[in-house]
């Protein structure tokens, strides 16, 4: 088996800094005493003849009758410890019952494997998400002693139909909440509510169960746990696993052109990586920033890998979003089976899923948090040394981290955040509620009195029918959880179908659509390339057809932003101003550019006509005086001073919260009508907004000071996706002026221009 040295030893320039993490042993515990006979040979079948420190302290803790969030990242047996507390109870009660919540379907798989192997006699861990046969849910509802969903089959599956569920909620012992990173932003705050739906119907059934989360690390573990439940937590982030050798690489496509701050596409470069570590006989995984992105990286390693081992090219598969379900399970069992070399995914797979031994762990682009990097480049290693890679795209923060390799190494891990209050989540399951069962004062211990506040709205709103008792029901006869995605501002998916027979290929959510399978958008899909000839919104059908031009499209999009209430404005040093408040945000698509794949020189603008999509959620602005605009950024260089502004302070906002770019929106506009001032928006990309620009907004010395450093330092004349650009512009970034926005982020902020930037 060939070597990976060619990632260490030199020889190639990408290579801007490499770093060890020394191996580290484990600290071990013993068993718990008494426990039942055929448990203990079950543990002793898999060779578990001891519990790591944190697994035996998640025990006692549960034994206590505690609630436990333990966050101790990757590889570390998180599973073992919420799965032996389960099990020894139904060991000694047959009636008992256990909820493991994923929040992917993929994972919850991988662990039904894993607990199956402990083989206890009686106990059913059953799986129950939306593949499950319809002829199998009423015997799993009997028969199932570990029950393994997700939370969207608990909101719409489960908890709306409880009295089927009536004897597995009134036995119910423990409610695990595993992978509970992932619950933060939209997710979170929806799987919040869920949580407190399933906690109000449990006691209503006469159960208070446990709960147990597992998370990898994060920041504030407890107070996340007690915000996303409801309840009070012990949290336990000593992990006392052993951790494997680990050999970090940063890896930065060099310059096709300094002066212009045009690289090497990263996609290419990290395919090249890929390729190389899957011909010397290493497994690896690599994930991609996008669905777009893991068919593109796909498609190049493929090529690459063929050129000289034709057959080495079929071991190498993406792994997205938006395939079918069987098409997911054929790769995830291709993986499990060793059989595949390598897969580029995206996030779908960046959780605990067990693929076997893994030597590298690539990283396309900085992810968005650091608790995402590390439990990616977790992957590889755990049973021997691993190299964790993070190729920097052209994004402005990842070429920051990309010259500020420390900083990016030596940065904490974010807190999560789940808004509580969010009024378009809150609504929702308040009505969900109010179907599974009446509110009623007493309700305020699960919604809180921002909760029954709101439930007051909507019974005043005809939503919610009050009765002679003052009970709050569900107005219709039909559930609402259907109609509420818990991961998206929509429950609306369309079906993408192939023209030529009606095969389907995968699916996209609405609010996506728009922009990526427009008609005439190039749609991606295991590889191949597709063309979108019709989109049916009626129909919820986008119809496409096989593709094999050398362009790629980048949608156009306008965007109005109206003020629907804000807080007094706070000065800004230079005479701007800060605000923060409730804005109503129109986007739409209105055309899109045809771009070669070598150069992305524009080949074609086509215009569209597509219906506008309205939002309303929170955000900052800034406001600035004519004549510190005119001063900083120069007489005909305003707008494009803004936009540039606009674009660096997103760009480094995953600083301040646990977010990426893609999740903040914004707006630049020399006047708007309602400050009669130039103004710059930053808006939480969601409905409603998810408390994202609130960081923002409170630390925002500290980001126009980040946003002034990071343009300085890029050596590019003019700007460049490593600074002002940005790769989600609805501008197309047009146009941009780099040094008027340098000028202008250091009038904004207080903080030394020449300082850098604290850590966060």
């Amino acid at each position: 088996m060939a070597d990976l040295s060619f990632l260490t030893d030199g020889s190639h320039e990408q290579v801007v800094y490499v770093t060890h993490r020394a191996a580290r042993a484990a600290r071990v515990a013993p068993l718990p005493a008494g426990l039942p006979a055929a448990l203990a040979a079950g543990l002793a079948d898999q060779g578990i003849t001891t519990l790591f420190s944190h697994q035996r302290r998640v025990w006692n803790l549960l034994a206590e009758g505690r609630n436990v969030v333990v966050a101790t990242g990757t590889a570390s047996g998180k599973s073992l410890a919420f799965a032996l507390p389960a099990l020894d109870a139904f060991a000694r009660d047959p009636h008992s019952r256990a909820l493991f919540v994923y929040p992917t379907k993929a994972l919850a798989q991988d662990q039904a494997r894993k607990l199956s192997r402990l083989r206890l006699p009686g106990a059913v861990a059953a799986l129950y998400d939306g593949d499950t046969p319809q002829a199998q849910r009423a015997r799993i509802r009997a028969a199932a002693t570990i029950l393994m969903t997700n939370p969207d089959m608990l909101h719409v599956g489960i908890l709306p139909g409880h009295e089927r569920w009536a004897e597995f909620l009134h036995h119910l012992r423990f409610v695990v909440l595993d992978e509970a990173h992932v619950y933060r932003g939209v997710f979170g705050s929806h799987v919040a509510q869920v949580v407190r739906r399933l906690r109000r119907l449990c006691a209503a059934y006469g159960s208070q169960p446990q709960f147990v989360l597992a998370s990898a690390t994060i920041a504030n573990p407890r107070p996340f746990a007690e915000r996303l439940v409801g309840l009070p937590f012990v949290a336990i982030d000593d992990n006392g696993a052993p951790q494997t050798e680990q050999t970090i690489v940063l890896w930065n496509p060099p310059f096709l052109d300094v002066a212009l701050g045009v690289r090497k596409s990263a996609l290419a470069e990290s395919s090249y990586v890929l390729a190389e570590t899957v011909l010397a006989g290493r497994r690896a995984i690599d994930f991609a920033p996008s669905r777009k992105a893991a068919e593109l990286i796909y498609g190049y390693t493929r090529r690459r890998i063929e050129d000289r081992d034709p057959r080495g090219a079929d071991a190498v598969m993406p792994y997205r979003a938006g395939y079918t379900p069987q098409q997911r399970r054929d790769i995830e069992k291709r993986l499990f089976d060793g059989e595949l070399r390598a897969v580029v995914a995206t996030s779908a797979l960046e959780l605990g899923i067990d693929v076997g031994s893994l030597d590298v762990a690539l990283v396309t682009g900085f992810p968005g948090t650091m608790t995402s990097l590390w439990q990616r480049w977790g992957r590889a290693g755990r049973t021997g040394k691993g190299w964790a890679v993070l190729v920097a795209g052209q994004d402005a923060l990842d070429q920051y981290f990309m010259r500020e390799p420390e900083r990016l190494l030596s940065r904490a891990v974010e807190d999560a955040v789940v808004d509580l209050t969010n009024p378009h989540i809150l609504a929702a399951h308040l009505s969900a509620a109010a179907y599974e069962r009446p509110l009623d004062e007493g309700d305020e211990t699960y919604f809180g009195a921002a909760g029954m506040a709101r439930a007051a709205q909507l019974a005043a709103a005809g939503q919610l029918r009050r009765s002679a008792a003052g009970d709050l029901a569900w107005s219709q006869s039909h559930s609402p959880a259907p109609r509420v995605g818990l991961r998206s501002a929509s429950a609306e998916t369309l079906v993408i179908a192939d023209g030529r027979d009606g095969t389907v290929l995968g699916t996209v959510e609405r609010e996506r659509v728009f922009r990526t399978a427009h008609p005439g958008a190039v749609y991606l899909h295991l590889g191949e390339s597709y063309l979108v000839r019709q989109l049916d919104l009626d129909a919820a059908t986008v119809v496409v057809e096989p593709f094999s031009g050398a362009w790629y499209t980048q949608a156009r999009i306008e965007k109005h932003v109206v003020i629907a209430g804000a807080a007094t404005p706070r000065p800004l040093p230079g005479g701007g101003a800060l605000s923060f408040g409730v804005i109503e945000v129109t986007e739409q698509v209105v055309a899109y550019q045809k771009r070669e794949l070598d150069g992305g020189e524009v080949i074609d603008t086509v215009a569209l006509d597509l219906p506008e999509q309205v939002f309303t959620t929170e955000a900052l602005w800034f406001t600035l005086p004519p004549e510190l605009l005119a001063v900083q950024a120069g007489e005909g260089a305003e707008l494009g001073a803004l936009h540039a502004a606009e674009h660096t302070c997103i760009a480094v906002l995953p600083l301040y919260a646990m977010c990426d770019r893609w999740d903040i929106g914004g707006l630049s506009t020399a006047w708007h009508w309602q400050t009669d001032l130039a103004t710059v928006f930053i808006y939480d990309g969601h409905p409603g907004g998810i408390g994202l620009t609130r960081r923002a907004y409170d630390a925002f010395d500290e980001l126009a000071a980040d946003a002034a450093l990071l343009i300085a330092e890029c050596p590019c004349e003019a700007g460049c996706p490593s600074c002002v650009q940005s790769p989600k512009c609805g501008n197309l970034n047009e146009p941009l002026h780099k040094q008027g926005a340098l000028a202008l982020l250091r009038a904004l902020s207080a903080r030394d221009s020449d300082t850098k930037g604290t850590q966060t």
